[in-house]
């Protein structure tokens, strides 16, 4: 027997039904103090040998999810600095719908740490997510001359 429930999205976002029966993993719901920055689906070509989707294809997705809400920041170049956590909680099919959700944890002199979320559709169960990867990672501002430059850090947070 199944069990759903209406929960909010980000902000602005009609609300989404979740897995509240932990069948396909533990009971989530989608974030609201984080916003939706990708979306993307996994195909065969990134599959391992199991048949799951390969964690360092992940890796990268959560990479250039993580990146987005830095270059706001940024305005210019960037790099990645650190992955300072990486959990692999459920395994990626494919044809799963993900659904990358970041956060800005902190924002330093030259570089800013975020926090990625990523939940899966399964194909099989439009409509329900099970969280599947967290990261936090580590972005620096970087000038023309590949050296670190200095973030200006403002008064307001930029838009949504």
């Amino acid at each position: 027997m199944s069990s759903e429930s209406s929960a909010p999205g980000p902000a602005g976002a009609t609300p989404q039904t979740v897995n509240t029966t932990g069948a396909s993993g533990p009971p989530v719901s989608l974030p609201t103090d984080k916003e939706l920055v990708l979306k993307v689906i996994p195909m065969p070509a990134d599959c391992n040998a199991n048949g799951d989707i390969f964690g360092g294809w992940v890796m990268a997705q959560v990479d250039l999810a993580g990146s987005v809400l830095p270059a706001r920041y940024v305005n210019g170049r960037m790099a990645t600095v650190a992955v300072n956590q990486f959990i692999f909680k459920q395994p990626v099919r494919v044809g799963d719908i993900l659904s990358f959700f970041a956060v800005v944890a902190r924002i330093g002199n030259t570089s800013i740490t975020v926090q990625v979320e990523v939940y899966a559709e399964r194909f099989r169960a439009q409509g329900r997510y099970i969280k599947v990867t967290e990261a936090s990672l580590t972005y620096v501002a970087i000038g023309d001359d590949g050296k670190p430059r200095p973030i200006e850090k403002p008064a307001v947070m930029p838009p949504r």
